[in-house]
């Protein structure tokens, strides 16, 4: 049975869960029975994932400076609140103290760190591999340790193979 999840803003079990979609991103949000009240997220006449997410970074970071204005934009704290998003990549940099928590909350860091396909990483857990073995063969041969020289040649073999499983022709 999957573990129950957190609330986004204390410690407690999310009961409430809201999914918004803006253009065409799907932001989510897990909160506690009161926190969502707090937030007025029970309130009917609306909601805006952009306004909680505004309060929240507001509410976890009281010293940072309201009435921040993008120099290059002139968009505005409010204008994020109203559109939910920001108006161009320099206001990442100007509300950087209201991003960096919010994506810390919602994400595992404030890094982007991407996806490597599977086969990607075997080549170069392969590569690598081989490179370390190949380095091993050269400390043997130079120390005159051929037993240890044979078998890390038979292990570049077998890993070069595993590059290319297939046998060259006239073998």
């Amino acid at each position: 049975m999957p573990s129950p999840l957190k609330c986004d803003f204390c410690t407690k079990s999310a009961t409430v869960h809201l999914t918004q979609i803006v253009n065409n991103k799907v932001h989510k949000v897990d909160l506690c029975e009161e926190c969502a009240q707090a937030k007025g997220v029970t309130d009917p006449s609306g909601f805006s994932l952009a306004d909680l997410l505004m309060k929240a970074s507001l509410n976890t970071d009281p010293a940072m400076p309201s009435g921040l204005r993008c120099e290059q934009c002139g968009f505005t704290q409010a204008d994020f609140k109203k559109h939910g998003r920001f108006g161009c990549p320099q206001c990442y940099q100007t509300f950087s103290p209201m991003v960096e928590p919010m994506l810390g909350s919602m994400h595992k860091g404030t890094a982007h760190t991407g996806k490597v396909p599977q086969r990607a990483l075997a080549r170069k857990s392969l590569y690598e591999k081989l490179t370390k073995l190949e380095v091993d063969l050269d400390e043997a041969v130079k120390s005159e340790r051929y037993e240890d020289a044979a078998r890390y040649r038979d292990e570049i073999l077998q890993v070069k193979q595993a590059f290319d499983p297939k046998p060259a022709p006239g073998r």
